[in-house]
């Protein structure tokens, strides 16, 4: 399982980490930011099979594909906005993480308006 994996190497990471901190270690941050990259890595190794399901959702509806391309942006303003704030967070910078939030709420919302309007439309035909 490599979920497993990567929770053991992020928990070794944490505790190495605090103990370096302990110590007063300027390898601390070393140790903390070389266990984020290797998780990273492995991450975007797995990317592949994800774009390949993602091409095989994409032949199921070709009819509109501007609704899944914008499924897409969606899932991506998603990832890199809560990574963002992570990160943020992390370096004790809560205002500007909850900011990256809030604008990544606000991009979903204008990325997705052609979604929603669509739905209404549907709904509107029914009534």
């Amino acid at each position: 399982m490599n979920i497993i994996k990567i929770a053991c190497l992020g928990l070794s990471g944490v505790l190495l980490g605090l103990f370096l901190r302990q110590v007063h270690s300027p390898f601390s941050e070393i140790v903390s930011l070389s266990a984020c990259l290797l998780i990273i890595f492995y991450s975007l190794t797995k990317l592949s099979s994800a774009f390949e399901i993602i091409n095989e959702l994409g032949t199921y509806i070709a009819s509109e594909r501007s609704y899944f391309r914008i499924l897409l942006k969606i899932i991506g303003i998603t990832y890199i906005a809560d990574f963002s704030s992570g990160i943020c967070k992390d370096a004790g910078y809560s205002a500007i993480a909850g900011q990256i939030e809030i604008f990544g709420k606000i991009s979903i919302l204008a990325v997705s308006t052609p979604i929603i309007m669509a739905l209404l439309g549907t709904v509107y035909t029914f009534l």
